[in-house]
Formats: structure tokens, C-alpha cells, sequence
């Protein structure tokens, strides 16, 4: 099994095919398809892919990614290929294009593998609101795997791909990360195009990754990052690979976060350990304070589902998505179609959406939680002028068992600490950091500020080294 982007280069290095190292994966991925992480495998297009990169690479002209297994989750398009996000309004729906990350993993010779499972429209916390069944936690089946992204971060955790591909809106990155003892990513807003990424909450929306090394996190990042022209919010900011940086970095910790009553006694004596470390180690750990906690969760829902409301509007039968069969009119067309297409979560956020959008209610709800939305970028940028870099839990516990949480307001909560990076922006990444009573893992979570994701990798490191 490789479970690295540098274990499968030196594996090819050494004389093993591209091809055998597809097999490996696909016989890994045969062997583990009750934890339901992929929705349809490639096997054809990726054996194809393996023989002309294999090619490539005895001529000398292969990328960077040769030979690198990738996942995709199923709301990101790859050319002549499906995608449904996990809908059955899109059940059968197939992609003319590829999005443009992933044509700059193509570019560098990467094999996509399959489409992952994933959390409705990206919409869950838990990877139980799939149109497709929930995905299954590799460290133990009776637990959930975290959403949205619950089988991109399974399938790098059981070493059914190298490294995959989610979206991240509220954290459904971070948090099914730090629920599978896997490296997951968001990068700063605009950071990477989000052309080719079916959209939930469109100034929230960002692709990230999920690796079982914070190398494997940044090459992936270097090489989708930039410009597109195909998306309007994509930043021109060139991603430049620094190797200069403070040997002793400046870590602050949210006071507020790490006082939450609701965190688990064994993710605080793992921060606490791990900022012990950290100090002994040279780095300077200072408290800040943040007194927004309670703000983060309800304004991201105010915003993101009015955004979902606007952007699923498209999947109504006519212009996109599947039509109901038993129809006569419009009107009729419209309600079976949308009614029958989704699902529970999806109808919860769409209404949720409309009506924060609503004249009655707008000034109150939507145009409120901009104010509050420009008050915590305010705050959050403030942070790094005393510190280089935030760190807080990812999540508050480790993950529950399928079905435990049925109250939505309490599934919400589970991205208490994750929403922050998402309503301002910055760039966050979660590591692996500790193990429950349950045997379950749980992640920390460093953010630092915007477009300063190398200097993230570089903490990460350090941080990673105090875990130990």
C-alpha cells in the first residue's frame, strides 16, 4: 500500500509499473467496498491513463504527479465522466468538461480513479445525507467518517488512492480530516479556481485536499493554485514556494475555543500537550481572544444556505437535472422534480435559504450577517499582527456513530471551529493529533493568514514534530 506521493515515486523509481501501482488500489479498493466511499470507479479510463503516463515516463517526459492515484469527490467535474453530488437530481448526469484543478492534476500526469462519495450537495457534517447510503469510517464502521467530504478523506485513510480531492464551504474538509487521522486542507478563498465545482455557498466554496503527509498537501496545492480566467474569484496572487521562515514562530491560541465546555477532555489534554511542546521547543504560545464564538455557526448558516437557495435553483427539472416522470405543467414540473430530486437536508437549507432571502426578512437575517460576516474578517485579521499563526481544535470530539445525532441544530455544531476559515477566507489545515477512549482520531487545526499557506506547511511541520 502507498500511502504517499513520494512512496509511489519511489516505488516506480525502483522498478514497479504505473500499472501495478493502479492494481494495488484498485484490489485495495475491491477489498473495502463496504465503507461505500466510491460512487463508480474508472477502472477503464485509469488503466488507459497508467499505460500512456507509463509511456511518458520512459521518454523522459512525465509530470510531477506521475503515477499519483487521485479521487475526486463526486461535485467536481472530470470530462466525459459523472457527477451527481451525491443527488439523484443529477443521478446520471455526465460532465462535458473537467474542472480546472483537475485538469492541472492531468496536466502533471495524475490518475483519476474514481468519484467519492459525499454529503448531498456538500450539505452534512457526518456523510449520512448521501442520496447513495452514508460512507463508513476505516477505523471503525459503526462510526461516521465526517462530512462533507466523508469518502475522500476514507479512501486516504484506507489507502484506496494516494490523495484526494473535497470542497470545503464549512469545513468538509477540515473535519472529516481530523475524524480519519488524515492531512486536510483549505486553502484561502480564490487560492484555487472553483470553475468545475458544483457550487453550495459560492463565496464560501473551496477545493481542498486530503494526504496522508503535509508534503503531499502543498505540491498538490503548488500545482492547482493560480489564476483562471474561467473564475471571476480566482486570485492572481502568484504562489511563490518560500524556504525562508522565522525559525521560532509566534503561535496564538483563541482563548475562547479552547474554554469551550463542550470540548472533550481528551482534545484539550492534547492541545495543552502539544502547546507544552511547542514551548519547550522554543516557539512562543500566547492566548488571544476572539469574543465571536457564538456568532460563527448561525451566521454561516444565514449566509450559506441563502446562497444555496440562489445556486440550487438551477436543478428544477427544466434547465438542469433529472425531471419527474408523473407531471402535467409547470408548476407541476417544478415541485415533483425538486421534490422527488432531493433530499432532506438539501429541501432544510434551500427553505432555510429563501427565507433569510425574503423581503420581510432580508434586512434582518441576510444583510445582518454580512455586517457580522465583515466584523469577523476584521477580527481575524487583527490576530497576525501579534502571532504567525492560530491554533484551535478542528473539531470538539472525535467522530459519533452513525445515526446518533438526528437534531440538525446539533449537527451544525459539529463545525463550531471549522466555519471561522470559511466566513473570513483564510487558509486552515487540520493534522492528526490523538485518539479517543473510543479509538477514534482527533485533529488540531492551524489557520494562518490569507495567502499564507507556505508559511502554514512550515507550521505544520513544527507542530507535527511537537505532536510526536
Amino acid at each position: 500500500m502507498y500511502r504517499t506521493i513520494q512512496e509511489v515515486q519511489s516505488a516506480i523509481t525502483s522498478g514497479v509499473s504505473i500499472m501495478d501501482v493502479l492494481e494495488t488500489y484498485l484490489q485495495r479498493i475491491d477489498q473495502n467496498k463496504h465503507l461505500n466511499a466510491f460512487l463508480e470507479v474508472y477502472e477503464e479510463s485509469a488503466r488507459k491513463s497508467a499505460l500512456q503516463i507509463q509511456d511518458k515516463l520512459h521518454q523522459g517526459t512525465a509530470g510531477k504527479l506521475a503515477g499519483v492515484v487521485i479521487g475526486l469527490k463526486d461535485n467536481l467535474c472530470y470530462k466525459g465522466h459523472k457527477v451527481s453530488a451525491a443527488s439523484k437530481i443529477l443521478d446520471s448526469f455526465v460532465s462535458l468538461y473537467s474542472a480546472t484543478c483537475v485538469e492541472r492534476l492531468l496536466q502533471e500526469d495524475a490518475i483519476i480513479i474514481g468519484r467519492l462519495n459525499c454529503d448531498e450537495f456538500a450539505m452534512g457534517s457526518s456523510n449520512e445525507t448521501s442520496a447513495y447510503g452514508p460512507v463508513l469510517n476505516s477505523y471503525n464502521t459503526d462510526y461516521v467518517p465526517g462530512g462533507s467530504s466523508g469518502g475522500s478523506a476514507v479512501a486516504v485513510a484506507a489507502g484506496l488512492c494516494t490523495v484526494s480531492l473535497g470542497s470545503d464551504t464549512g469545513g468538509s474538509v477540515r473535519q472529516p480530516a481530523s475524524w480519519t487521522g488524515t492531512v486536510g486542507v483549505k486553502p484561502t478563498y480564490g487560492r484555487i479556481s472553483r470553475y468545475g465545482l458544483i457550487a453550495y455557498a459560492s463565496s464560501f466554496d473551496q477545493v481542498g485536499t486530503f494526504t496522508n503527509s503535509v508534503d503531499d498537501a502543498s505540491l498538490l496545492l503548488h500545482i492547482m493554485a493560480g489564476k483562471d480566467p474561467l473564475d471571476a474569484t480566482s486570485s492572481s496572487l502568484p504562489y511563490n514556494i518560500k524556504n525562508q521562515f522565522p525559525q521560532k514562530l509566534k503561535f496564538g491560541v483563541i482563548k475562547e475555543y479552547f474554554e469551550l465546555p463542550g470540548l472533550a477532555i481528551e482534545v484539550k489534554q492534547a492541545l495543552n500537550n502539544c502547546l507544552e511542546n511547542l514551548k519547550e521547543q522554543g516557539h512562543e504560545v500566547q492566548f488571544i481572544s476572539f469574543p465571536f464564538l457564538e456568532y460563527l455557526v448561525p451566521v454561516y448558516y444565514v449566509l450559506s444556505t441563502a446562497e444555496a437557495s440562489s445556486n440550487l435553483s438551477r436543478f428544477d427539472g427544466v434547465h438542469y437535472g433529472r425531471r419527474s416522470p408523473m407531471v402535467e405543467g409547470i408548476d407541476e414540473t417544478y415541485i415533483n422534480s425538486r421534490t422527488e430530486g432531493f433530499g432532506p437536508e438539501v429541501k432544510r437549507r434551500i427553505i432555510t435559504g429563501t427565507f433569510v432571502l425574503s423581503n420581510e426578512y432580508y434586512d434582518a437575517y441576510y444583510a445582518k450577517g454580512q455586517k457580522v460576516r465583515r466584523m469577523l474578517q476584521e477580527a481575524t485579521h487583527a490576530f497576525y499582527h501579534q502571532v504567525d499563526c492560530v491554533i484551535m481544535p478542528t473539531t470538539p470530539a472525535s467522530a459519533f456513530k452513525l445515526g446518533a445525532v438526528k437534531d440538525p441544530l446539533q449537527m451544525y455544531l459539529q463545525d463550531i471551529f471549522t466555519v471561522h476559515a470559511n466566513l473570513t477566507g483564510n487558509p486552515a489545515i487540520n493534522l492528526p493529533l490523538g485518539t479517543s477512549p473510543n479509538g477514534m482520531p482527533f485533529g488540531i487545526q492551524l489557520m494562518s493568514n490569507h495567502f499564507e499557506e507556505e508559511l502554514l506547511f512550515h507550521a505544520s511541520h513544527i507542530v507535527t514534530h511537537a505532536i510526536q
